[in-house]
C-alpha cells in the first residue's frame, strides 16, 4: 500500500497496512486520544524529535545528562519590604549590616549573587526565604 500526499509518497510496510487503514479512518478527536494514551503507556512523546537535540559529545547509548546539582543564587527584584530583605541577605549570606545592604542596593540595579556552589534543597530555601518578604531570586 502506498499512500499520496501532495508533498511526498509514503511507502507503508504490509504489517503495518491494517493499523495505518485504521488510523486514517479516525476521527481527529480520536486519534489525539489514541497519540495520548500511547504516550503515557510508552512514556514517549509526539515532540520528541524536534525536542530532543544531539548533545556535543555524547554517543548513542550514552546516560542520560544528570540533573544540576550546584547552583547561584541571585537577588534579581528587591520589592517593597527592603529592610526585611535586607534582614534576610544578612541570614543568607553570614554578611554584616552594611555589606548586606549594599547588596540590596545594588540589586535594585540588576541581579546580585547571593551565594555560589549552593544545593539544590539549600538554595530552594533561599528563594522560598525571599518570596516571603516580597522578593525575587534565580537559580542558575
Amino acid at each position: 500500500m502506498v499512500e499520496e500526499t501532495k508533498e511526498e509518497k509514503i511507502e507503508v510496510p504490509a504489517k503495518f497496512e491494517k493499523i495505518v487503514k485504521e488510523i486514517e479512518e479516525m476521527k481527529a478527536l480520536d486519534l489525539s486520544e489514541l497519540v495520548k494514551i500511547l504516550e503515557k503507556k510508552f512514556g514517549v512523546s509526539s515532540q520528541a524529535a524536534v525536542m530532543v537535540a544531539p548533545v556535543a559529545g555524547a554517543q548513542a547509548g550514552a546516560a542520560p545528562v544528570e540533573e544540576k546539582s550546584s547552583f547561584t543564587v541571585e537577588l534579581s527584584k528587591v520589592g517593597d519590604k527592603k529592610i526585611d530583605v535586607i534582614k534576610v541577605v544578612r541570614d543568607v549570606t553570614q554578611k554584616g549590616l552594611k555589606e548586606s545592604k549594599d547588596l540590596v542596593d545594588a540589586a535594585v540595579s540588576g541581579p546580585q549573587v547571593l551565594k555560589e556552589n549552593v544545593k539544590k534543597e539549600e538554595a530552594e530555601d533561599i528563594k522560598k526565604k525571599f518570596a516571603e518578604v516580597g522578593a525575587s531570586v534565580e537559580l542558575k
